[in-house]
């Protein structure tokens, strides 16, 4: 989601076209299949090509490596639409990755690295991932540990990475090292290197999980990976604001996914209480289940409300500390949000919402990734505080 600032107006018909065909791809190309992926364990890589045909992987990109300029107003249905109508988060953080991967090479690669690397990940050829957490530290990036020696023209990568999404697959693997001086401490001497997928002394396990069970995850071991040292993106230790610049971004559009999860479980459950039967008439004539439907829209519409704020102070170029905690904030709400609505919507569905193939039951098992990933929620808490000098 940080892959280009453009401000320009938005119109309701762009964002209306934007949604149909999201809506429409989601619907025929990911609802009816992710049953079947999540028990794969991985879904086609096709898929990002039929996405990059209809230029959902360039949304936000620059025109001269195949993307179309977006402003945050614009994109925010995609991640919207696409969790609504595909309802599978696995789906979703791997077809979406490079939003996280390629922002650093967009803004801070050489000419040269751009235009090799972000052109063939755009059109659905290659696979970016972004790979920062460690086995022994989470959201305290500054103590990360793996390093990167410079030798001549290259730099020397010893560590490991954990939780990376499209670990397994990715070509392209935008990392953060710690150069320079080996006794560096904090966010001093943190960098950030593109390292390509088939580097030697480069491993990869896979990771199972909770959810998200069609998106690989894996482990990542660097042992002595050499790596061009035109790949530093930016100059040496760097890497903190890079990172902490591109965690804006993603946590957007966690927040924006987690309002389409939402979504889609109001989605089942209206369904559902709508044809259900008890004690002779439809559960939703029953007050109590009318009450936890409306429950679930007040969330739903302060998080969609909000999102669309935080949108349009970003395309106005208001992206100054306040903006930041309220990303930090809206992340935590909108993840909030669809925690609850899974949660009634299973309560909703009774047994059915315990069964492997309702939305639902899905959604219910990815809640946790959503409120951990792209930063904690207590973390979100005080980093939002920090901003706001409390």
């Amino acid at each position: 989601m940080t892959a280009t600032s453009d401000a320009s107006a938005v119109s309701d018909e762009d964002r209306t076209a934007l949604t149909d065909t999201v809506t429409r791809f989601a619907r025929t190309e990911i609802a009816p299949h992710v049953d079947a992926w999540d028990a794969a364990g991985e879904f086609p890589r096709s898929l990002y090509r039929r996405a990059a045909d209809l230029g959902l992987l360039g949304l936000g990109y620059p025109e001269q490596y195949g993307g179309t300029p977006a402003s945050y107003q614009l994109r925010l249905p995609l991640w919207r639409a696409l969790s609504r109508h595909g309802a599978s988060g696995g789906v979703l953080a791997s077809l979406l990755s490079h939003n996280i991967g390629l922002p650093p090479v967009l803004a801070h690669g050489s000419d040269a690295v751009r235009a090799e690397v972000i052109p063939p990940v755009l059109a659905g050829e290659q696979i970016a991932a972004l790979a920062i957490t460690e086995p022994g530290g989470g959201s305290d990036v500054a103590q990360l540990k793996t390093t990167a020696r410079r030798e001549g023209d290259e730099y020397i990568v010893n560590g490991e990475k954990v939780f990376i999404t499209s670990g397994m697959r990715a070509d392209w693997i935008t990392v953060a090292v710690r150069t320079g001086d080996a006794g560096s401490k904090g966010s001093a001497g943190i960098s950030m290197l593109l390292i390509p997928g088939h580097s030697a002394g480069l491993s990869r396990s896979k990771l199972d999980k909770m959810g998200w069970l069609c998106s690989d995850t894996a482990h990542l071991r660097f042992d002595n990976v050499r790596v061009p040292a035109r790949h530093l993106l930016g100059e040496e230790g760097a890497g903190f604001r890079i990172i902490m610049a591109n965690f804006n971004g993603e946590r957007f559009g966690l927040a924006a996914s987690a309002l389409g999860f939402a979504e889609a479980c109001y989605d089942e459950a209206l369904a559902w209480a709508r044809q259900r039967k008890t004690f002779g008439a439809a559960l939703v004539e029953h007050q109590v289940i009318r009450h936890k439907l409306v429950d679930m829209q007040m969330r739903i519409q302060s998080t969609a409300a909000w999102c669309e704020s935080v949108a349009a102070q970003a395309d106005a170029g208001r992206t100054g500390p306040d903006w930041v905690a309220q990303v930090c904030l809206l992340k935590n709400h909108a993840t909030q949000t669809m925690q609850f609505c899974a949660d009634q919507a299973v309560q909703i569905l009774g047994g059915m919402g315990f069964m492997r193939g309702t939305v639902s039951e899905r959604i219910y098992r990815e809640v946790k990734v959503m409120m951990i990933g792209g930063g904690a929620e207590e973390i979100m808490k005080d980093l939002a505080a920090k901003q706001l000098g409390i």
